[in-house]
């Protein structure tokens, strides 16, 4: 698609109503969950889920208006990622990542301004896929503390980078990787090195086979010797003094595109499950089973753990609620969606078990939302710290 064509689907967007808006992404989550169950199946990276979310002008959202992006704010931003996922969630896990990398791109000072500028335009222009590659293989999740073993060594020509990332989201269709490693100085810069995909040396392992959010291809990405400008080191500092990736704002922002990819596995098993309880009539009743108070009882703890959900993810989208509480969102909604869904298996038993029905992939899916950083055992003991803090600061 050309540059232009997406300025004019930008301009159409300001102008469109949001009950327009939300139609649109009516129809889209129908698309997307037409083809789930074969992504389910087969692993594969959902292309035409991206060909699609492209030709919508969605996958430069976050993009500021004046690269020719939509320019959203959060709370547009949550729609179209609740709406993706209430239709195949692996696509909106690797769609959560493009947003928050573009919603703080532009506001990273040590980016050269140029990568910035071909990194968002790459994005407009052609649906160029970025995602930042932090995990390792010995290290784990960075989040809980020590240095990459990924090295980027300087030489003449430039930068060299070996190393190897896991649970690398979206793997095959990334364009770029922000490639998080050390230099090998005597107090090591770290940060994050850009590499686009198609660079000699850049192998993909194949080794995700996971039970849930299958499609997200969070393949091992290997990097042997992978030569990038010296340029490329776009956002590093010192070891001694090391930057956060995130701001409070951007920790937000991932706590409530995060959780709203989960809560939209929950609605759609949800939905899943009302229609089922309408339909079934078993002949020893003579009536559908919603007619049942015990049924009626499920779908109603249902709704409420959905409607918690829904008042949190909306105070925060509005500004209601302080980033400092952005973990606990992430915490609150994961946990209401995974028991909403545990509550729809309960509550039908062999049927939604069964592979024919998509009860049982919902389930799979939903569960993932427990690995996302920060895990709840950090939430927790986050939370409780603060309380014990603010004690010693009264007295």
């Amino acid at each position: 698609m050309s540059a232009g064509l997406n300025r004019q689907t930008a301009e159409r967007l300001d102008v469109e109503s949001e009950a327009a808006f939300l139609a649109r992404l009516q129809g889209i989550t129908e698309a997307l969950a037409a083809t789930a169950q074969r992504y389910d199946a087969s692993g594969e990276f959902p292309h035409d889920n991206f060909r699609l979310l492209h030709e919508h002008n969605l996958l430069a959202l976050t993009v500021p208006s004046a690269l020719g992006g939509g320019g959203a704010g959060l709370k547009q931003a949550q729609q179209v990622i609740s709406a993706v996922a209430r239709g195949e969630p692996s696509t909106a896990l690797i769609l959560v990542m493009q947003y928050l990398q573009h919603a703080r791109l532009q506001l990273t000072p040590n980016w050269p301004e140029h990568l910035r500028r071909q990194v968002a335009l790459d994005a407009v222009n052609h649906g160029a896929l970025l995602n930042a590659l932090r995990v390792e293989p010995d290290l784990g999740s960075p989040s809980r503390g020590g240095l990459p073993a990924t090295t980027a060594r300087r030489t003449a020509e430039g930068w060299r980078i070996s190393g190897r990332k896991i649970y690398s989201t979206g793997s095959h269709g990334l364009t770029w990787f922000n490639v998080w490693a050390r230099s090998d100085d005597a107090d090591p810069l770290v940060g994050v090195w850009l590499v686009r995909k198609d660079s000699p040396g850049v192998r993909i392992v194949e080794d995700w086979d996971h039970l849930g959010m299958r499609a997200t291809c969070s393949h091992q990405v290997v990097f042997e010797d992978v030569l990038v400008p010296l340029e490329h080191a776009v956002n590093v500092s010192p070891a001694s003094s090391a930057q956060p990736e995130l701001d409070a704002t951007g920790v937000l922002w991932m706590s409530v595109l995060l959780s709203s990819v989960y809560d939209g596995i929950a609605q759609s098993a949800r939905d899943w499950l009302v229609a089922f309880l309408e339909t079934r009539q078993p002949s020893n009743l003579g009536a559908a089973l919603s007619t049942l108070p015990r049924f009626q009882e499920a779908v109603g703890h249902i709704d409420t753990l959905l409607f918690a959900n829904r008042t949190l993810i909306e105070s925060a989208t509005h500004g209601l609620t302080p980033a400092s509480h952005a973990s606990q969102i992430k915490y609150l909604v994961t946990s209401n969606a995974i028991r909403a869904v545990e509550l729809a298996v309960e509550a039908t038993g062999n049927p939604g078990l069964s592979r024919s029905n998509p009860l049982q992939r919902h389930y799979r899916n939903v569960i993932c939302g427990r690995v996302h950083t920060p895990q709840n055992d950090v939430v927790l003991q986050g939370v409780g710290k603060a309380v014990f803090a603010g004690r010693k600061e009264q007295a």
